[in-house]
């Protein structure tokens, strides 16, 4: 009864080595032992073919730098199929069925493994032999002596993995005493941006004196937005979102350009006065196939369906589209504003289709008659997404809205679109008005790196005491994922943000209706995990939906740090 003896000692050290050598084997990697330089440059990687550069990049992120030093001479004698030790454990393997370690059960043809990784099929082998003792199994005297042989020769390793085990226990036990919370979790960003707007003159508009045609006085500005989120979960399937922003951006060219048309995606704060603007809690509900997203500060249809625009739209954020527009279809942004809150769902109906319901009331939280979450002003979205096939995903979207007067600046078009487009001039601030929107989308991913997607949609507005309006807005897009570096992303956008196609006024104003072309192209170069910098121009043809205006370029270098 030695070998029982053995492997009661051996016991502790072989379970310690079981937990931490369970990712050891997919470290194996062959090592030319006649090649000195193989020998000293030898540091454990995936051997599989299989594991992804993310995975290699979690691996190394994880284990304690101190593990991926090779600091033994003990740690260089691999064990090579043609020692005794092999082919004795792959006979115990085939025996006895232990687990390798390896996906498929097996070690690798004539691949050599580490002494680690040879002691983590040992002590697969030495807990199934234990189970069979136990249970009166069979097993063969001989068996039992080349386990005890093997116990034995390995049994420096056994023990300096739970060495090394009880080390990581250690650091994982003060991090958790430590952390920052077991529940929460912090992201941040931080984008400054370089930019400036150029052309002849602001784009002309109607206003009580006629037409307004200012020059264009514009200068270079530093600028920046910080955001600091906590991101917390109470079940592990919850999220509560807890935003603080900051910045200086405010509505970015807005008043030297006459338009709303060509502001950045991560503008909107003022003065570096810090907000809470984002407060969601979101949950499923029916075995996961519901998603419930509770909005009380910042709602918004976008962050509960879906925008066909990955990439682009990184919700406000300063590391996808330069430009609101860009990020997605407007119709989005109805009801958007900074007060609003709402109730967001979305369900899957197996692999192919999802259904999306919203409602969103800017003035929820005041009192006042009127106002409050179901007297006032709304946005509901209704939305249907088909997915053929993995690489194609096509949407048809419906919002009602309702805005009672005054207008507030971003309930129409959140921050887009010309001003007939926002009724802005047009002499009708005190006419409440309703909104029927109907829009398309689509994103088809030709490849893992090559995309096209774009939207369209049409607004039949109700100005309820003044007359009627249809709005129009469109755009195709084209982005190149993963160029000259991985995690860089290129992209092309041409289309016209919202404007008046045809306007009915009680009052027999007119506006012009050419098309606002928006042709917007940045490129993201991802300078490292943490850092991205962005050079991009927006180009704006016939501002404010006139070809009389002249153009207006805005151009943008943009750097994005994240953590």
């Amino acid at each position: 009864m030695t070998l029982i003896k053995n492997l009661a000692w051996l016991k502790t050290s072989a379970i310690c080595s079981a937990v931490f050598l369970a990712s050891a084997p997919l470290l194996a990697q062959e090592v030319d032992l006649s090649d000195p330089d193989a020998i000293s440059n030898y540091v454990e990687y995936p051997a599989s073919d299989d594991n992804s550069l993310e995975e290699k990049n979690a691996l190394e992120t994880d284990i304690d730098p101190s593990l991926k030093q090779v600091t033994n001479v003990n740690q260089l004698r691999d064990v090579s199929p043609t020692d005794w030790a092999y082919e004795a454990l792959r006979s115990l393997v085939d025996r006895y069925g232990c687990i390798a370690g390896y996906p498929n059960q097996t070690y690798r043809g004539s691949q050599a493994l580490t002494r680690y990784e040879f002691a983590a099929g040992l002590n697969a082998c030495l807990t199934q032999i234990e189970r069979l003792i136990a249970s009166s199994g069979a097993v063969s005297q001989e068996d039992l002596d080349t386990m005890s042989r093997l116990t034995q020769e390995f049994e420096a390793e056994l023990a300096s993995l739970g060495g090394r085990l009880d080390n990581l226990e250690n650091r994982t036990a003060f991090l958790e005493d430590n952390a920052f919370s077991t529940t929460t979790i912090l992201q941040g960003e931080v984008a400054f941006t370089i930019a400036n707007a150029f052309g002849d003159s602001a784009a002309a508009d109607l206003n009580e004196d006629g037409v307004l045609n200012d020059d264009l006085d514009s200068e270079v500005v530093f600028t920046d937005r910080v955001r600091l989120q906590l991101v917390s979960s109470f079940t592990g399937e919850d999220k509560l979102f807890t935003r603080l922003t900051a910045g200086n951006i405010d509505n970015s060219f807005q008043d030297e350009t006459g338009t709303r048309e060509g502001r950045f995606a991560f503008d909107g704060q003022a003065d570096n006065n810090i907000t809470i603007d984002r407060l969601h809690y979101v949950f499923p509900m029916l075995e996961g196939n519901l998603q419930v997203t509770t909005m009380a500060s910042l709602g918004a249809h976008h962050f509960y369906a879906e925008t066909f625009n990955e990439g682009l739209d990184v919700g406000g954020g300063a590391n996808g589209a330069l430009t609101r527009f860009a990020e997605r279809n407007p119709i989005y942004r109805q009801g958007i504003d900074g007060g609003s809150a709402g109730l967001g769902l979305n369900y899957t109906l197996g692999e192919k289709f999802e259904i999306s319901a919203g409602y969103i009331a800017p003035t929820a939280s005041d009192p006042e008659d009127g106002n409050g979450l179901f007297n006032g002003s709304y946005s509901a979205l209704g939305q249907l997404v088909f997915k053929p096939f993995e690489a194609l995903k096509v949407g048809a979207t419906y919002v009602r809205g309702y805005d009672t007067s005054p207008f507030r600046g971003s309930f129409l078009w959140g921050g887009t679109g010309t001003n007939a487009a926002n009724f802005r001039g047009l002499g009708v601030d005190d006419s409440p008005v309703t909104t029927n929107s109907f829009g398309g989308e689509f994103q088809f991913d030709v490849s893992t790196t090559f995309s096209v997607r774009g939207w369209f949609s049409y607004t039949d507005a109700d100005i309820l005491e003044d007359g009627d309006a249809e709005i129009f807005n469109y755009a195709g897009a084209v982005v190149v994922s993963d160029l000259v570096k991985e995690g860089s992303l290129a992209a092309i956008v041409v289309g016209a943000e919202p404007y008046v196609n045809d306007l009915n006024l009680d009052s027999g104003l007119e506006v012009e209706d050419d098309i606002p072309l928006h042709v917007e192209a940045f490129y993201k170069y991802q300078l490292n995990d943490n850092i991205s910098i962005t050079p991009g121009v927006v180009w704006l043809v016939s501002p404010n939906q006139d070809s009389d205006n002249d153009d207006i370029i805005i151009g943008a270098l943009r750097t994005t740090f994240t953590f």
